[in-house]
């Protein structure tokens, strides 16, 4: 039997940080190098940015919608961020889990305490940091995406989320990407091999046992 068959329960592998610390490229180039888990869909209300895809990206929803939603404890954590309102659907990530896949979560602090209440024993939380204040703000010009005074919103915020870095399991300060990338990976396959979350690991050693 090898160590590929001991069936084990998947993980939720949270990544939090202030906007333009590199999460989302850390998330991208985790999905892309690694089979074994998949990115949580985020229910938002805000308005898609270009390029993004609903049920892809984001379920974009409206204020409504999501309030139905919200009243029926269909999210994992839910959130106001920004003036948006942005939560977890509980269902597929209860299904991925119980099937041994991993789920990776882009949330931040807030979202992350709600995870904590209901689903600790699952939850692996990495805090991403930049290596500097300014260096943050040139990734936030540079990316293009949002009007200056929303840069000037997210800078003014970036201290606030950045005091929560203690609530989490580990930090990576992302000076250069590749090495980021690499120490999240490392985490990833250490949490893997934790002994409780190898739900087959007590049938194997049976096994084992008894072919000694």
């Amino acid at each position: 039997m090898s160590e590929l068959e001991i069936h084990r329960r998947g993980l939720m592998l949270v990544l939090s940080s202030p906007s333009g610390a590199g999460k989302t490229t850390l998330s991208r180039l985790l999905l892309e190098s690694d089979s074994q888990i998949t990115m949580s869909i985020s229910a938002t209300t805000r308005r898609p940015r270009p390029g993004e895809v609903d049920g892809k990206d984001y379920r974009f929803l409206s204020t409504e919608d999501f309030g139905l939603l919200r009243n029926q404890d269909a999210f994992l954590e839910h959130a106001k961020v920004f003036d948006n309102y942005y939560g977890t659907p509980r269902a597929p990530v209860d299904e991925a889990l119980a099937a041994g896949r991993d789920v990776l979560f882009d949330i931040d602090w807030q979202g992350t305490q709600q995870l904590e209440e209901g689903a600790s024993a699952d939850l692996v939380k990495v805090f991403i940091l930049p290596p500097s204040g300014r260096e943050l703000e040139r990734r936030l010009n540079t990316r293009a995406q949002d009007p200056p005074d929303v840069v000037a919103s997210r800078m003014a915020k970036a201290s606030d989320e950045i005091s929560h870095y203690a609530e989490y399991d580990y930090i990576i300060v992302n000076v250069d990407v590749e090495q980021a990338l690499s120490e999240l990976k490392a985490i990833l396959i250490a949490e893997r091999l934790r002994r409780e979350r190898r739900l087959g690991l007590r049938t194997f050693v049976q096994q084992l046992q008894q072919a000694l």
